[in-house]
């Protein structure tokens, strides 16, 4: 019920969405959006930040502040774009990227600049949709926070609260819950910048106050959706719900969530199943771990090949690139799921 479309590339005019299905009446706020949109941006050192600051428009579908209940128009224009160095990836596409497979898909009329439609870019846009969803989800008293549960070999394995990770995530430029484990992350990027290399991580995203009964299995069910939507994401290549992996060498008797009344009301005593149960929210926090790959993008010169000689070479990648995505990654996170979150409250009649 809740539909967005993306468009534009990396390097072209802009880019933006449609989102529709947004009722009437819904708070819109551009400088809250634009809120959102600054904790996608790197800091100093830590990445390439273009040197014009996204600056989001709203176009349609909303008035004096509020959702007309018409589809609601994001733009970003592009204004700091250097296209000339992505010309030669049509003829040696660049290890990591999806220089190879869209030539194959879309021909030579593919737009590579940037990454195109493929670049982490266009995630943006899904930020600025996902600052409206929040606000769908706010009448529900739903909340979403996330933060980099790892960076690298720098792994936070301490049990986070979600208002310590509320408090503490945005806060440093890493966007982790421990201000010293910050520090050692923030060590491992620069590092691999040193390096002329890239480095991975994973997002935990936390969702507290979503009633009992969200989601539409079987196909349609809160897993389901939730991943479908966290794969769309650029450099993602893995997701655990709750206890996850670690669930395959867990017993039943070690991995059930017991249940138990506190103040009136059904919890569980541990939360393995990251409050999923058949499909559906069991209200108890969503917890989710969203793995991304290293950059691919890095100075070390990689193999490849020349597709017009169909030759083995080598290549260099050139240009502004960031050496860790996951920390502009944890409010695309918390975005994609606001998203998810809100169209199925829509389609479960919790949200009118």
């Amino acid at each position: 019920m809740l539909r967005l479309t993306i468009f534009g590339s990396s390097h072209g005019p802009g880019i933006g969405c449609v989102l529709d299905g947004v009722p009437a009446g819904i708070d819109v706020d551009r400088d809250d959006v634009q809120r959102e949109l600054e904790l996608r941006k790197p800091s100093g050192a830590l990445g390439t930040p273009r040197v014009e600051e996204d600056r989001v428009e709203i176009l349609a579908g909303v008035m004096d502040g509020r959702s007309t209940g018409a589809p609601v128009v994001l733009f970003i224009a592009n204004k700091d774009t250097d296209s000339s160095k992505y010309e030669k990836f049509r003829a040696t596409p660049r290890p990591g990227h999806a220089d190879l497979t869209a030539l194959r898909k879309y021909g030579e009329t593919v737009d590579l600049r940037g990454g195109g439609q493929f670049s982490g870019r266009m995630t943006a846009p899904l930020v600025a949709a996902g600052a409206i969803a929040k606000e769908m989800l706010r009448g529900l008293n739903v909340q979403i926070a996330a933060y980099t549960q790892r960076l690298g070999s720098v792994v936070d394995d301490q049990e986070r609260t979600f208002k310590e990770v509320r408090r503490q995530a945005r806060e440093n430029p890493v966007r982790s819950a421990d201000p010293t484990l910050a520090l050692d992350m923030i060590h491992e990027i620069m590092e691999a910048k040193h390096e002329g290399d890239s480095v991975g991580g994973v997002v935990r995203c936390l969702v507290v106050g979503l009633p009992m009964g969200v989601g539409e299995p079987f196909f349609d069910s809160l897993e389901g959706e939730v991943a479908k939507m966290m794969f769309s994401i650029p450099g993602v290549k893995g997701i655990e719900f709750g206890a996850g992996f670690k669930a395959a060498s867990m017993r039943g008797s070690e991995h059930n969530d017991s249940f138990q009344v506190v103040d009136g009301e059904v919890s569980t005593i541990t939360n393995n199943a990251g409050g999923v149960l058949g499909g559906l929210s069991n209200g108890m926090p969503l917890d989710i771990k969203v793995a991304f790959k290293p950059t691919a993008s890095i100075a070390i010169e990689q193999r490849t090949i020349d597709l017009d000689r169909m030759e083995d070479t080598t290549i260099k990648v050139e240009g502004r690139h960031d050496p860790c995505i996951v920390p502009r990654a944890v409010v695309v996170v918390e975005a994609a799921t606001a998203l998810v979150l809100a169209d199925l409250c829509l389609r479960g009649d919790f949200i009118a």
